[in-house]
């Protein structure tokens, strides 16, 4: 079974697929045809996939149970990024990840992962997991504190799905049980798009304000940022 998958708008015909049973499963011709490639992975279902927003051959997995991994020859062979985030006094699994090409302050770019506690991410120098915070890594790291974001996604919810819009990097776009939400500056500031109970959620690579998301089981498309939406099928 298929857990999660992810495309490259700079190579149309990659699909990244994340195994229930483990290990990574790739295509390059659009899913005509499939190649496992987990040399090095560590065992377990892959709950997360994300393709670095600069490198199509720069692909991340989180594994359940275990952290995130990362490949830098495409899936070639894989080793360990970083464990998992510490967050409520404990472990969390990563539930979904995304690329952010937004810049950290220490030469690289973020990644961002949901999880039951709530939203975490951490430079593509994978130094640690961090909240969401006004200004950038360096100088959280320059401080040694961690200012709060302003208005942050709700308190103690999962959150379900992740999409990063690559025609506009600071706009993200986060599933929750509460509804869809939608950020325009890295995840600062939240806005409440839609009410429902939201599971999954996907942006137009060229377009920030065409989207997909399934809520109550329903899968909606809107074409105005989530202003309005229209049901297409039950998921």
């Amino acid at each position: 079974m298929v857990q999660a998958l992810a495309t490259h708008p700079d190579r149309p015909g990659l699909v990244v697929a994340g195994l229930a049973s483990g290990g990574v499963s790739i295509s390059e011709d659009g899913g005509q045809t499939w190649e496992t490639r987990a040399t090095g992975l560590a065992e377990g279902a892959v709950d997360a996939i994300a393709i670095a927003a600069g490198n199509p051959d720069l692909l991340y997995a989180a594994v359940h149970g275990d952290g995130l991994w990362k490949s830098e020859n495409a899936g070639g062979t894989w080793s360990l990024a970083m464990d998992r985030p510490w967050l409520e006094e404990a472990e969390h699994d990563l539930l979904t990840l995304a690329s952010v090409d937004l810049e950290t302050g220490m030469g690289g770019i973020w990644i961002y992962a949901g999880t039951e506690a709530g939203l975490t991410r951490v430079p593509d120098c994978f130094c640690r997991w961090q909240d969401v915070q006004p200004g950038n890594a360096m100088d959280a790291l320059a401080s040694g504190e961690t200012p709060p974001a302003e208005f942050p996604l709700p308190k103690g919810e999962p959150v379900r799905a992740l999409a990063a819009a690559p025609s506009a990097p600071g706009i993200l776009y986060a599933a929750l049980p509460s509804g869809l939400w939608m950020s325009a500056d890295g995840g600062v500031v939240w806005s409440h798009l839609a009410e429902g109970s939201a599971s999954a959620v996907a942006v137009h690579p060229g377009n920030a304000d065409r989207l997909a998301a399934i809520m109550d089981g329903h899968l909606k498309l809107s074409r105005d940022g989530g202003a309005n939406w229209v049901a297409i099928a039950a998921a």
